[in-house]
């Protein structure tokens, strides 16, 4: 077994990783599925954090273009997120490894509220931690969000977990000839307008130095490997 690349690690996890072959919805065994690869990360001694989207629920996007008002369509997707981090709790927990749920809403019955200093320590006693709402506000995305805990929490990585195996020029879904980036800059990320994450989560990282690793979630086993620091998927630093 390897050497971890990284003692404490966010992985952001997309709303539609927990869809399977869903078209909405959760699909439980795809929960269960990523709660194993999560533990078997978790016994190389890394110390993970999770944030956790909505998007297989609900967009607030999609609610404004009905005519809902942005704000009420985010705090709709945020509690998205909240019933995310349910499910996925549950199937890390079935998998053996203790977790903690935090929302940036206020939502005592069902997860702890944001304190820095406690989540830290949960980390550092080796519970997982997801993250969900967010940050709390509309207007916000959990790309920022998950820029923002892992600062926080003095994450060494972010690993963007998506359905392609990194980067590319274009969207290798629908164009043939676009080409993998086996590392690129924050800026040229920026300026190219890649869709890595939003704009204001890549900043966040390139001012203060936190690398991203974007990989394919539906390669099993690729989440270890990208904490073991091998090569698979961009790097964007």
């Amino acid at each position: 077994m390897g050497k971890p690349a990284y003692e404490r690690i966010l992985l952001k996890l997309s709303g539609e990783s927990l869809l399977g072959d869903l078209p909405s919805g959760i699909d439980y065994d795809k929960a269960l599925a990523i709660g194993r690869e999560i533990r078997e990360v978790h016994d190389l001694g890394v110390q993970i954090a999770i944030m956790i989207g909505g998007g297989n629920i609900f967009r607030g996007v999609k609610g404004t273009r009905v005519g809902i008002d942005q704000a009420s369509a985010d705090q709709m997707g945020m509690l998205a997120t909240v019933i995310n981090g349910i499910a996925l709790q549950s199937a890390i927990e079935k998998a053996g490894v203790m977790t903690r749920h935090v929302s940036a809403i206020e939502i005592r019955s069902l997860a702890e509220p944001f304190i820095r200093r406690r989540v830290i320590r949960h980390l550092e006693k080796g519970r997982i931690i997801i993250f969900s709402a967010g940050l709390g506000s509309p207007y916000f995305t959990t790309d920022t969000a998950a820029a923002q805990r892992a600062l926080e929490i003095g994450a060494e990585v972010i690993l963007k977990a998506t359905k392609v195996d990194g980067v590319y020029t274009a969207d290798p879904m629908t164009d043939k000839k676009a080409r993998k980036f086996e590392a690129i800059r924050y800026i040229d990320v920026l300026k190219k307008g890649l869709k890595v994450m939003d704009a204001t989560a890549i900043s966040l990282c390139k001012d203060n130095g936190l690398p991203i690793f974007v990989f394919n979630l539906n390669h099993r086993g690729n989440i270890k490997r990208a904490v073991l620091g091998e090569k698979v998927g961009t790097r964007v630093y």
